[in-house]
């Protein structure tokens, strides 16, 4: 009964029209179907590779880096020659695109006939998307040394060796197949002037006619995801069809590419601006991809009107989201370490390189002052005419945020609570998290993603209401786990107020979720920011009309803190943090007489009485990669209204 009403539930929340084409690819799959078509054996002989892109001259990229740039990018570049690849921008490993194991057909593993010797798949897919390929790109540009063409062709060959047309886990997903595409397509361009490549360029053209004919065939999968599945898989057709213009099948990829990513853009980009996907990296991912597409000939003429309405709202709201003194994002929702196209330097975690890019692509404006961000923008917007600077969000000009009502500011520190209307299936269980950054320092964080496929504990578990700077009720998730990736009984947020004093001494912001409304419940939480820089963020369980007054109920505060010296009182209500700018004070009041409050570390308790999990105290910053965290819980049983005051306190400025 509960597999019944979960599948009831799935089909009322996912909608008949996800699900029948998710029924639809798995009897295709188990009919054959996927075996008999899209075999990648299809005619090669089409004329040449056409360039796409407009590449910038290699003295304006020397400039936009600087002497420290270009030895950064050599060296990134000479690791790769050597052997090492930084994988989701971590630290470097060596670059194996050999798959375990003996291979069989993509739909075996699908079937699940067939597994990957592997215990996370995306440190299988993650090489083999060749993103390292741009790296060496830049580096030859630059350079023009020939180890860096040399060493994609090595790893080009060992890849089709080893990877043989529709055989083994790096054919099983048609989006990894269509951002590979892409890669090679960069490559037969910016190392066509190599012998290395140059020589060779039908194996290149064999390449990509084949991985374009794996992706038609099960679009309906990412059809019925609709989601950045989508964008890529439309995206690789209208890449290979610009790519190989000649080619008897190249009106056809331009067709169902266009189609789709049009349909994904309008589909996806919520009113707000915000992407169905609840996340600030698959988000980026997003606005990539469409970086990516409008560069190429003809873009402007095929993207619809609307599509480009929505990329510059899903733009706006993306900048506003940035602190804008270290270029960093609230790591909010799921995370997989993409970045599609590292035409960068500044690391994974800086996202001014995409949103000064997407600013300049979509809105005709740069978002910030030219600096070593405009790295990526060099390689996708012409530079025919000069674009506008807009200093500041709140400047009135065409770079400003979009409608994130739940964005509040003091003069040193601002947050974000995050108060979602869910469209789509969310992330993350992450109701009213309050997201808080002072002076370029997220303190108030997010813990990130970690593994999306792991052995129990690491599971995808910091997708739960517990490691959110949130309230959890009665020890219960917000929303009912229902797999990995998918949340039933949607949370829905809703801004209450947002109010401001008439002298601009403080700015309130009030939302609910009704994500434990099958107890009578409502969460409530007003952020109050003082631009004396500090914050009051006030918590209330409150009972709904039909809800028993007398039922005792646990409520359990949770903050994510970094991991720094810290102090803390004996009764475990007022905590001292060290900042490399001075102590930060949170201090911690309820009338509830009869709390508990602990201090978690790694998974290890540092102070107090509660119990602690193994993934409380952890923050991931990309993934695979997880750092010790201060986990701070405060939990009160009582009957309701159960009331928790939270006041962030940060040293005066320098």
């Amino acid at each position: 009964m509960s597999r019944l009403n979960l599948a009831f539930k799935a089909l009322r929340e996912l909608g008949p029209r996800k699900l029948g084409l998710y029924a639809w690819y798995k009897l295709l799959l188990r009919s054959g179907y996927f075996r008999n078509v899209g075999s990648g054996q299809c005619s090669v002989d089409s004329g040449q590779l056409t360039h796409t892109l407009n590449l910038p001259m290699p003295e304006e990229v020397s400039a936009t880096l600087g002497d420290n740039g270009i030895a950064h990018l050599v060296s990134r570049a000479d690791e790769i020659v050597n052997g090492l690849v930084r994988l989701f921008g971590g630290e470097p490993v060596p670059l194996n695109l050999t798959p375990p194991g003996e291979l069989s057909h993509w739909t075996e593993y699908e079937l699940g006939r067939m597994k990957v010797r592997e215990s996370d798949i995306k440190f299988v897919w993650e090489p083999a998307r060749f993103g390292w390929a741009f790296t060496l790109g830049r580096a030859y540009h630059l350079t023009k040394d020939e180890r860096y063409p040399e060493t994609f062709w090595r790893y080009f060959e060992i890849f089709q060796e080893a990877n043989p047309v529709n055989l083994g886990p790096n054919w099983i997903s048609a989006q990894e197949v269509a951002l590979r595409l892409i890669a090679f397509a960069f490559a037969s361009q910016i190392f066509s002037d190599s012998p290395h490549v140059a020589s060779r360029t039908s194996h290149l053209l064999t390449a990509i006619v084949q991985h374009a004919a794996r992706i038609p065939s099960s679009i309906i999968y990412a059809r019925a995801q609709n989601n950045n599945h989508l964008l890529s898989e439309a995206a690789g057709l209208i890449t290979a069809s610009m790519t190989l213009p000649d080619h008897p099948e190249s009106s056809r990829w331009s067709k169902l590419g266009w189609k789709w990513f049009n349909h994904g853009l309008i589909s996806q980009i919520a009113e707000d601006g915000s992407y169905m996907q609840q996340s600030t990296n698959y988000h980026r991912l997003m606005l990539q991809l469409a970086v990516w597409v409008h560069a190429l000939p003809r873009a402007k003429e095929r993207l619809s009107q609307r599509a480009n309405s929505n990329l510059q709202l899903a733009t706006r709201w993306l900048f506003s989201l940035i602190d804008k003194e270290s270029g960093c994002a609230p790591n909010l929702g799921p995370n997989d370490g993409a970045y599609i196209f590292p035409l960068t330097g500044l690391p994974y975690h800086d996202y001014r390189p995409v949103l000064q890019t997407a600013c300049q692509a979509f809105l005709n404006e740069s978002a910030f002052e030219p600096g070593v961000w405009d790295q990526m923008s060099l390689w996708f917007v012409p530079r025919s005419h000069d674009l506008s600077f807009n200093p500041s969000p709140n400047s009135g000009q065409a770079v400003q945020p979009a409608n994130v009502t739940a964005t509040l500011y003091s003069s040193k520190s601002w947050a974000y609570l995050r108060a979602a209307k869910f469209h789509d299936r969310p992330g993350h269980a992450d109701q009213l998290h309050l997201d808080l950054w002072w002076r370029g320092l997220n303190i108030a964080r997010d813990a990130g993603t970690y593994l999306y496929n792991a052995d129990p504990p690491w599971d995808n578990p910091l997708t739960h209401t517990a490691v959110h700077n949130t309230v959890m009720v009665d020890n219960l998730e917000q929303m009912t786990p229902a797999g990995r990736f998918l949340y039933l009984d949607r949370a829905q947020a809703e801004i209450v107020s947002h109010e401001r004093a008439e002298d601009s001494a403080w700015e309130q912001i009030t939302a609910t979720h009704d994500g434990y409304r099958h107890l009578g419940i409502i969460h409530q939480r007003a952020v109050t920011a003082y631009q004396d820089n500090h914050w009051i963020v006030e918590d209330q369980i409150l009972p709904t009309l039909r809800t028993s007054h007398s039922a005792l109920h646990t409520a359990r505060l949770h903050w994510l803190l970094p991991d720094w010296e810290w102090k803390a009182d004996s009764f475990g209500l007022k905590f001292e943090l060290l900042s490399p700018h001075g102590w930060i004070r949170l201090e911690i009041q309820s009338p509830i007489s009869n709390h508990l409050s602990s201090i978690v570390r790694a998974g290890e308790v540092l102070y107090g009485e509660l119990p602690a999990y193994p993934t409380w105290g952890w923050v991931s910053p990309t993934y695979g990669v997880k750092t010790p965290a201060l986990s701070i819980s405060i939990c009160a049983d009582g009957t309701l209204p159960l009331v928790f005051s939270s006041q962030w306190i940060f040293p005066p400025d320098e």
